[in-house]
């Protein structure tokens, strides 16, 4: 695909694929789970998934500088610490400390929890608010019509799936969900400041956010090999096919 916003349509689409995958196969579980156990479908969904992200970040790499150039303010006094800090809070939504690792490869059972402490007591859905974070920040500093039209499509993406994930989780867990939708809000710290909710500090001490911590710690010195792991897969079948 040529032109100016032949990759902005690209990646469009290839989010399209992603979030068919992710929340069509949040959709199936319940069916699925009852075929095949939850273990056997962690696996499929895992496989169907986990290529789809990596086409999805290489995509991007390779081409988040195209299209038209909207601003440029990485010259702005303070922009550099403002969009490690920010990217940094994101990854503490984005991947919080509700997650249990060993389930995600199904070492243990998968199983649906209603979760109503830590990070849910800011945020009920913390992955959108850690997407929108981390999309300002990037997008920001890249001033990109690629940029953004990828922080459209993922934020488009995760509107949804706030709805999808609240409506899923009603039908699963009824009254106790409706009570945890009365004490929480999807906009951080809305139910903290109205008085529906009070943080725990205590409950942020936990060793997946050391573990997180350290993430954030690797991907900041993983930075310097951004345009090599871009230019990898640009000049790979599947990017060369994309492209």
């Amino acid at each position: 695909m040529s032109g100016t916003h032949g990759s902005s349509l690209t990646i469009l689409a290839l989010l399209m694929a992603f979030a068919l995958i992710h929340s069509g196969g949040a959709a199936l579980r319940d069916r699925a789970e009852a075929i095949v156990g939850p273990r056997v479908w962690r696996l499929i969904f895992s496989v169907l998934s986990i290529p789809s992200v990596v086409i999805l970040i290489g995509y991007f790499l390779a081409h988040r500088h195209d299209g038209i150039r909207l601003w440029n303010l990485q010259g702005m006094p303070g922009m550099v610490p403002f969009v490690w800090i920010g990217t940094a809070v994101s990854f503490l939504f984005l991947y919080p400390a509700t997650f249990r690792l060993l389930e995600i490869p199904a070492l243990l059972q998968p199983k649906v929890r209603l979760y109503d402490g830590g990070i849910i007591r800011i945020s009920r859905h913390p992955q959108a608010v850690g997407q929108l974070l981390w999309c300002l920040t990037h997008t920001l500093w890249l001033g990109t019509s690629f940029a953004l039209a990828t922080s459209c499509g993922l934020m488009v993406h995760h509107c949804f799936a706030v709805w999808h994930g609240d409506r899923r989780m009603a039908s699963r867990f009824g009254e106790a969900f409706e009570q945890l939708r009365a004490t929480t809000s999807v906009i951080p710290f809305a139910a903290v400041l109205d008085g529906r909710q009070q943080l725990h500090w205590q409950e942020f001490f936990r060793p997946a956010y050391l573990g997180i911590a350290i993430a954030v710690g690797v991907f900041w010195w993983s930075h310097r090999f951004i345009d090599l792991a871009g230019l990898a897969f640009s000049q790979g079948p599947l990017g060369s096919w994309l492209h």
